[in-house]
């Protein structure tokens, strides 16, 4: 059965199962979501996910072990922020598909193909 090579690998599928655990968790979900939009140190990022500075700042220490989230010194501040296209893209896609009142929203409608 060819399917089976395009099946990812055990480690591949590992990987892919911790970054959704990473995710799973409301509070790093919207975290990651603020970050995507801009770069934002610790005390902005529980203003503005309306969360405890210590615990923004546990979040963000198992995101950046996991690789979700980076950051970087300015002085007294570490600012925060994720860099990963494929992330920024995951992260995005699920936002788009989810209406603001948390039902799923309509899938854009269909192109159709140009007529030449």
């Amino acid at each position: 059965m060819r399917v089976r090579e395009h099946l990812p690998t055990s480690a591949q599928v590992e990987v892919a199962a911790e970054t959704f655990r990473m995710l799973s968790s409301a509070t790093r979900l919207l975290i990651v979501r603020i970050l995507v939009d801009d770069e934002h140190d610790v005390t902005s990022l529980a203003e503005l996910a309306d969360v405890s500075v210590q615990a923004v700042s546990q979040h963000l220490a198992k995101m950046r072990l996991a690789g979700l989230v980076s950051s970087r010194r300015e002085g007294r501040r570490i600012i925060y922020t994720v860099d990963d296209p494929h992330v920024v893209t995951m992260v995005e896609e699920i936002f788009d598909h989810i209406a603001p009142d948390g039902s799923l929203a309509p899938d854009p409608p269909a192109r159709r193909p140009r007529r030449e």
